[in-house]
Formats: C-alpha cells, sequence, structure tokens
C-alpha cells in the first residue's frame, strides 16, 4: 500500500507536466462550463444519472485501486471508465455532446500516449550490440533477465514499473537486468523470435539468458498466439524462480 501511495503522489505530480494527463484533465474540466452553458434543459433526471455515473466510477476505481500492482494500469483503466461514464450522461444532456466528447477522446489518443515509467532501478539501457557482447561475454553475471518493451504498446505501459522494481530487489553478482527497446530497434524482435504484428500482442517479451543460452522466456507461445495473463511482478518471480535464484547467490551456488 505504501508503494501505491508513492505512485499516486508521483503521478499526480505528473498530470500538470505531461501531455496525455493534461489532455485528459483538460477535457474532463470542459464538461462544467457545457453543463453551465445547458442548465435550463437540465433536469432531475441528469442531476441522477450524474450522481449514478460519479458513485459508480468511485466503486471501478476503488477496485482498481486494489488490484493493479501499478500506477500506469491503475490511471489507464480509471480513465477508461470516466469517458464512458461522461459520454453515457452527457447522452441524457444531449447526443450532440456526447459526439463531441468521444471525437475530443479520439483526438487525444491520437496527439498523445500515456508515458510509462520512466525509471530503470537497477536495470540496464541496452542496444541490440551491447546485449550482444554482455552475451558472449563469460566476465559477465551467468544470467541476464532481458525486458523486450515498445512505449507504443499500452501493455508494456502498463507494466512498465514491474522490470525495474524487480531488478531492485533481485540484481546481485549472479542475475543482473537488461532492458531492450523494440521500439527503437524493430529489426532485433526477429533475431529473439519475438513478433511485431498483430498490435504488439506479444510484447513485452521476457526472456533469461544463462551464460548466454536462453533457458525460459515469457510469454511462453507461438508467434500468432496471444498471451492472456496480466504481467504483474509475482507472475515474473514466479515464472522465472527469481527467489531460487537469489538463494543461490546468498548461499554462493
Amino acid at each position: 500500500m505504501e508503494k501505491k501511495r508513492e505512485g499516486v503522489i508521483e503521478g499526480t505530480s505528473r498530470i500538470v507536466s505531461d501531455p496525455y494527463y493534461f489532455l485528459h484533465l483538460m477535457a474532463f474540466f470542459s464538461y462544467l462550463p457545457i453543463r453551465s452553458s445547458t442548465a435550463q434543459y437540465t433536469s432531475h433526471r441528469l442531476v441522477d444519472r450524474e450522481l449514478q455515473a460519479f458513485l459508480a466510477f468511485l466503486m471501478f476505481s476503488a477496485i482498481k485501486m486494489v488490484r493493479e500492482e501499478t500506477w500506469e494500469a491503475f490511471v489507464a483503466d480509471s480513465l477508461l471508465y470516466a469517458k464512458i461514464f461522461l459520454i453515457a450522461v452527457t447522452l441524457v444532456m444531449d447526443y450532440r455532446v456526447a459526439i463531441w466528447f468521444s471525437v475530443v477522446f479520439s483526438v487525444i489518443y491520437l496527439l498523445a500516449q500515456q508515458p510509462a515509467f520512466s525509471r530503470l532501478g537497477t536495470a540496464k539501457k541496452l542496444t541490440p550490440m551491447q546485449l550482444e557482447d554482455l552475451l558472449s561475454d563469460g566476465t559477465t553475471t551467468k544470467y541476464w533477465l532481458i525486458e523486450f518493451y515498445a512505449c507504443s504498446s499500452s501493455k508494456c505501459v502498463r507494466s512498465s514499473r514491474c522490470f525495474p522494481e524487480l531488478s531492485i530487489t533481485y540484481s546481485n553478482n549472479l542475475l543482473s537486468f537488461g532492458t531492450i527497446d523494440l521500439g527503437l530497434f524493430p529489426n532485433t524482435a526477429a533475431k529473439f523470435g519475438i513478433s511485431l504484428a498483430g498490435g504488439m500482442s506479444q510484447l513485452p517479451t521476457y526472456i533469461l539468458f544463462e551464460k548466454g543460452v536462453e533457458v525460459s522466456r515469457f510469454p511462453d507461445f507461438y508467434v500468432d498466439a496471444t498471451p492472456s495473463l496480466p504481467i504483474t511482478k509475482k507472475l515474473l518471480c514466479q515464472y522465472f524462480e527469481l527467489d531460487r535464484l537469489l538463494l543461490d547467490y546468498i548461499n554462493g551456488s
């Protein structure tokens, strides 16, 4: 819960500085003058719908705050609910207002992208050549866990906080963490058996290397398949047995 509170504080401070959050904030606040200008058409039905939408939004947001592991995922879901409820309310007011907000949110979607978590933890941001050198160099750590991601992928944004936080906990002389941005180096994807087709549905992909050889990856599926499990720290920790690797390091294995 403490980390979630820190995420909320950090996220709030970014609202006024990031175009994605700022544009959404302006769009939602624009409802107030629009509603005031149509006050003569306001009815008890509209007030009831506003109250119902607000309470429903609070309920769904509270559920997501408990269930979601990252601030980025919580914000993405909360904004989606807010858009749906706002458009539903404006349909009661005037269908033209609902169309207007639909257009505004579509333009924001085209112009701005939700930012990913910007910190790396103890992970290293690598180029394909650097990764090749690390995997072929016998003097580096025995294991490398690499995250292949793209900032244009919504799933990568939602889970962008997980990998840096795992790296802080589990990095040691036995295990190192690194990231490759396939948005910058798309040709690297095919080399590691990652498909960027279908809206980058295979991203993020995590591959564990032992002495330069791949030993496991997540998601482990065929090229055209789509992973269904959301990326969480618990999932990655269990899948790659990070606790065991940490114990091996502590025991000197």
